[in-house]
């Protein structure tokens, strides 16, 4: 076995995670490529102590992927609501959908297959193939790309295509032939828990002696980071319509767009449009203006002006447009909510309490 491979698996061995609850195996020995997939994809933009609980809830409800197949959009996005990137999830479930349609319920073993279904790309493909089918095929996701850019002393923001083909190319020469599932899942725990983003444990990393970012002193100045950009912030105002029988209403967000797909509050650009759109869909008195807030996406910062208006009633219409419906708390606790919009219906249910 290659040495790189060699010391990160004995590494592994002795001080890896290997009690995931997406780690469990079947009776021929592999790991079940539902939930290697499930936890992939959650784990993308997500640490694994946030993931974990997450995954837990969402295989109890839907334990395989015919399952996730036939559950109702709503459904999966209630159970992601508050991981984030919704996308992922909608891609998840449409790729379940593909699943049954084409392969027979499975997930395909052939790499230009799965990695054709939505929400998988190459590195994603990759590691489930490897952790469930022992396959041989290297992954690249943001913690190897760390751990291989420093090993190699190689400068360059990782996403750029020069650096990413460089990093692709020891990836591939770096996966071993045997133990590919453990090796996978080796790699992928050094760079989150041993050679970490801010103060990597270089005194007991077991891949110290060849790595060229400890021996030049780089470890702080590499990987390279993405040249640096202006965050804009956009400003909303969300109508918080809410009857007298405690209903709030929501509105399902289009396809486009942030938070594409799930049920939110109705928005508007400024408080006057607030009034208007308010009156359109409410019979309303009065309004009292709650506490601002800020929510930070990847790209930009949203800066929220919550708008009360208490008491309200429904105005006619409402009942047949499919994109509108008034729910009371346990209603809401089935839906996919944005976080900052479900955060915000607690908190001011909590205080109305």
């Amino acid at each position: 076995m290659k040495p790189f491979a060699a010391a990160l698996l004995a590494w592994f061995d002795d001080h890896g995670r290997h009690d995931l609850p997406w780690q469990g195996t079947q009776d021929n020995g592999r790991r079940d490529a539902y939930r290697v997939w499930l936890s992939e994809i959650m784990l993308q933009q997500t640490q694994v102590a946030t993931v974990v609980g997450y995954f837990e809830r969402f295989v109890a409800a839907l334990p395989g992927l015919r399952a996730l197949a036939a559950a109702p959009e709503d459904q999966v996005l209630a159970l992601w609501s508050g991981l984030g990137y919704y996308r992922r999830a909608r891609f998840l479930h449409r790729a379940a959908q593909l699943c049954v349609e084409r392969h027979g319920g499975e997930l395909p073993r052939d790499f230009d297959a799965l990695a054709a279904l939505p929400g998988i790309g190459r590195s994603t493909a990759g590691a489930i193939l490897a952790q469930a089918y022992g396959l041989r095929f290297p992954i690249l996701d943001g913690n190897v790309k760390r751990v291989l850019a420093r090993y190699h002393g190689i400068h360059g923001h990782p996403g750029a295509s020069a650096v990413e083909k460089q990093l692709w190319q020891h990836a591939d020469a770096h996966t071993p032939a045997a133990r590919v599932a453990d090796y996978t899942q080796a790699i992928m725990d050094l760079g989150a828990t041993m050679c970490t983003r801010t103060r990597p444990h270089c005194g007991t990393c077991p891949l110290a002696e060849g790595c060229v970012a400890r021996r030049d002193g780089l470890t702080a100045q590499l990987p390279s980071p993405k040249p640096a950009k202006t965050t804009p912030t956009r400003a909303t105002v969300m109508l918080i319509l809410r009857d007298t029988r405690g209903r709030v209403l929501l509105e399902r967000r289009g396809p486009q767009g942030v938070w594409s797909g799930l049920w939110s509050l109705p928005e508007a650009a400024d408080i006057d449009a607030a009034w208007r759109h308010a009156r359109h869909h409410a019979h309303i008195d009065d309004a009292a203006q709650l506490a601002p807030f800020v929510h930070v996406f990847s790209h930009y910062k949203l800066r929220v002006e919550p708008l009360l208006f208490d008491g309200a009633t429904a105005a006619s219409g409402i009942a047949d447009n499919p994109g509108l419906r008034w729910c009371n708390a346990a209603e809401l606790a089935t839906l996919g909510l944005p976080s900052p919009v479900r955060k915000l219906l607690e908190q001011l249910e909590g205080h109305d309490t």
